[in-house]
This record gives structure tokens, sequence and C-alpha cells, in this order.
């Protein structure tokens, strides 16, 4: 059982949802344009320490009637506790996106005390200059592991040839769960792995995050791809060095990319807006594994409404390159519009984006939904996925 049926009465029920996305052809040299179709679902993972709201988590894969290999993503964790419960596995579409382009089913599982995961402090690391990272890890690689462990009923996803990927503490965790691989995964992806960073170029017990790496390395023997910026202010070169360096003498496997400075911080080199930087490393490691496929190009732009004008047109722009589903664009027949995005469910986008156009105009009418058209004519296809319930 995948998708919970039952939310306390003081949470919004998180339904599955369907996106489906226009894709133009295969980024191949000289292959014929091609139209595909990628699928969305909000899930809750079953575990019975998260109760009955289980683990917040989001699906996207190809739109296909075949298995696709799991493809699992961790998040990191920000240095304040209180913006924890502001992450949202929404967020992370854009970096999904590159998974599922790839051929994976791409799930996001926020771990327990994130998003809408219920644990609190469960996670804690506890004082700095003590700070004991094997435990914190402990409890990320079990809701890792329970998100596999839900994926594995489905009948639209397969957990051989999965792999797992995450950034900073959800690359700490991805190195942690390969030194308790389950069954099924052939390689993980760490990005700026590390916990613990208090202020830049300041971590908890430096020490004592080392030696959590070598203790990994002892049992983990999962192909790892380890990325890290120059200019990384969580973890610099000469801590990043020092983690792999005790990884891979204690016996783990692991190939070390000391990637160029990226923008102000290389922490978050592994973003939507710098694809073009780590997806090179990511497709030459897959390549490596033999786990590449045909790679199916980002979605085609929606045209404009006709009757925007100009900064009308600039704004739509911003709406198409926005990445936090759910979002929905409404216009009126003189031009007036309204949009919004991040949203919890594609009907709360539309019923926000329809308030916000008719503070400028009385008759107004949705256009976009998500990544597509609005109206009867753009209406999502059924899915084909014959999930398992």
């Amino acid at each position: 059982m995948v998708l919970t049926t039952e939310a306390p009465s003081n949470r919004r029920m998180i339904l599955p949802r369907k996106l489906l996305l226009l894709i133009a052809g295969l980024v191949m040299a000289g292959a014929p344009a091609m139209a595909a179709e990628f699928y969305t679902e909000d899930l809750r993972i079953p575990m019975t320490e998260a109760g009955p709201q289980g683990l917040e988590a989001f699906l996207v894969r190809p739109a296909g009637t075949k298995r696709y290999p799991l493809a699992l993503l961790s998040h990191g964790s920000p240095r304040k506790f209180d913006d924890r419960a502001g992450m949202s596995a929404h967020k992370y579409y854009g970096l999904a996106l590159e998974y599922a382009r790839r051929g994976f089913a791409a799930l996001i599982v926020m771990r327990r005390g994130y998003g809408t995961s219920p644990g609190g402090r469960v996670d804690s690391v506890g004082g700095c200059a003590n700070a004991a990272y094997l435990p914190a890890a402990a409890v990320a690689v079990a809701d890792l592991r329970a998100a596999i462990d839900a994926m594995a009923t489905r009948s639209d996803i397969t957990t051989s040839g999965m792999i797992a990927a995450g950034h900073s503490a959800g690359g700490l965790a991805t190195v942690a769960l390969t030194a308790q691989a389950p069954p099924g995964l052939v390689a993980a992806i760490s990005f700026a792995g590390g916990r613990g960073s208090r202020d830049d170029d300041d971590v908890c017990n430096e020490d004592g995050l080392v030696q959590a790496f070598a203790t990994f390395g002892k049992t983990s023997r999962v192909p790892m791809l380890w990325v890290y910026a120059a200019n990384d202010s969580f973890f610099g070169p000469d801590l990043a060095r020092r983690l792999y360096d005790g990884f891979r003498k204690a016996g783990g496997n692991a190939k070390f990319i000391a990637a160029p400075p990226y923008g102000d911080d290389g922490h978050y080199l592994y973003s939507v807006a710098s694809r073009p930087q780590w997806t090179p490393y990511l497709d030459a490691f897959l390549r490596e594994r033999g786990l590449n496929h045909d790679i199916l190009s980002p979605p085609d732009p929606l045209p404009p409404p006709s009757q925007l004008n100009e900064a009308a047109r600039a704004e739509f722009a911003r709406y198409l390159a926005s990445m936090m589903p759910h979002k929905a664009f409404a216009v009126s027949p003189n031009g007036g519009y309204g949009w919004r995005s991040g949203h919890t469910t594609a009907e709360d986008a539309q019923r926000d984006s329809l308030i916000a156009c008719t503070k400028w105009s009385a008759t107004c009418t949705l256009y976009a939904v998500d990544d597509r058209l609005a109206g009867p004519a753009q209406k999502p296809a059924a899915d084909q996925s014959a999930r398992a319930r």
C-alpha cells in the first residue's frame, strides 16, 4: 500500500495527481523528434515510526507502461531547524525531472522532521562539539528503506537496477544507505555530501564526521560518484577530501569529482539552474555503469495567450520557468492575468490563480495548469501504470 487513505484532521490530505508534460524529442544526434509524456504523483510513504501520515513524497517518471528503475532522491538539511517545515518534495521537481528524463522513476522522499513528514528532531546530531553523525544517519537510512519498500510493491517501478542520489545531508544519507545496501541498488551519487555545517566553513565535530564516513566505507561496496565544488561553503575542499579519503581507505568504492567553483556558493551546484554543470558528471557515471538511457528533452514551452501585452508575456515566461508544481495561469479577454505556483494540489493552484486574475477583470478563465494548456482538449490522458494499491 503506497498511498494513505486517511489523514489527521489538522492536515490536508494529499492525493495522487497527474501532471503530463509534452516532450519534443530525444537529445540525440540525428534522432527524430518524438512525443513523450511524464507522469507525476503525490504520495505518502507508509512507515510505522512516521505515524498515520507517513512520509511526504513526490514521484516523477516517464508515462509509459513499463516498469522503470527507481531513482531515490534525498534532500539536504537547512542550518536553521525552523526552516525544515517549509521544505517540500515539490521543490525538487526540477531535479527529479532530470532523472526521469534519463529513464528512471524518480522519487523525492521527505525524511522524518522535514516538510509534512512528522518526526521533529528525530535525526538530531546532538551538541555541536560532540555531534553524533552515525545515529542521525541511521534514522535517514530507515526512512529511505521505507520508501524503497513502498516502491517495490508497485507495478510501474522496479527496485532492481535502482540508483540513489542525495545532496548535502541527503548525500550523507545516500552514502550511509550504500553501507547497508538494499538488494537492487547498483549505483549512488552524493553531491556535496555531509552534515553539521552551522556557518560558512564551520562544521560541528569535523573529526567525527570524517570517522562516520570511514565507518560507512567499511561495508559500502556500491559504486559511487561524489561531487564537491571548489567554493562549497558548507564542506570545503580540504574537508571534502578528508571525507573521501576516510571512506576509500576503509574500503568504500567512490569516484571523486572536484568541480570548478559555482556561483557565490558551490554548495548549490546541484540545482535546476546549474543543470549544464552537473548533469555531464551524472551522465558519464551512468554510462560507465551501463545505466544510461536515451535522454528526453525538457518540455516545450507553451505559447503565451494572444491577448497578453509585452509585459504580461514576460510574466507568462516567469510562469513557464517556475519548477514548483502545482501551478496555474489564468487570463481575461482584455489581457488581465494571474498565476500561482508551489501549491499542494492543482485545484488549489487553479483557484488561487483565478482569484488573482479577477482582481483585474471580472471574466477570467484558466489558460494553463502545470505544464499543459487548460481545457477539455488538453486534459491529462489516463495513467497506464496499473499501480499496486
